[in-house]
């Protein structure tokens, strides 16, 4: 019984991937995903990540990526996920509420030309929500990495990454691809000839 349940979540996973490789569409978001990296890098800017709980955890291995390395020795890339001070997070969520960790972070740190990826399964959690109002306002690029129809999310994003799943562990497991996926891809086309 155990192995059966096993092989039906591999089975589950291989099956959000399949429909995603399947989906020409998302393959091109994906594509312009990387574009916005490279762009923002090459201009000078940098990629601010948020996300809660599993997605938090996304959020800061991909800016691990980003600003160690990935496959290749080479100069950092400015790459921050938001959640990582915890004493601004525990001050910022007592003072004004958990809502506005992410929104005040960004009006902080973000300037016209970065690029905030904002992470949820459900696409409606309040606090990525608001940092990417607060992004729009202040002229920083958006790109939603959600589950299925991207909840309100897609309204605030000019690059909705939208995992075809509404189930959170394939979605998790789909966005840490997508993520490893730009990752080599912008590292390659940044670094690649050196």
């Amino acid at each position: 019984m155990l192995m059966t349940d096993i092989e039906q979540i591999i089975q589950d996973s291989i099956s959000v991937k399949r429909a995603l490789l399947n989906d020409k569409e998302l393959l091109t978001r994906i594509c312009r995903f990387k574009d916005m990296i490279i762009d923002t890098y090459r201009h000078g800017g940098k990629v601010l990540f948020c996300g809660n709980g599993g997605s938090a955890a996304d959020a800061q291995h991909i800016a691990a990526e980003l600003s160690g390395r990935f496959y290749l020795d080479r100069k950092p890339l400015y790459a921050e996920a938001l959640h990582c001070n915890s004493s601004y997070m525990t001050s910022v969520s007592n003072d004004y509420g958990f809502d506005k960790v992410f929104s005040r972070a960004i009006e902080a740190t973000g300037q016209k030309g970065d690029v905030l990826v904002g992470i949820s399964t459900s696409g409606n959690s309040a606090n990525v929500l608001n940092a990417m109002q607060k992004a729009r306002e202040i002229g920083v690029s958006t790109i939603a990495m959600t589950g299925n129809d991207g909840g309100k999310m897609t309204a605030l994003s000019d690059l909705l990454i939208n995992v075809p799943s509404t189930c959170t562990p394939r979605i998790q497991e789909a966005h840490i691809m997508i993520g490893h996926i730009v990752c080599e891809l912008v590292e390659k086309e940044l670094f690649g000839n050196e």
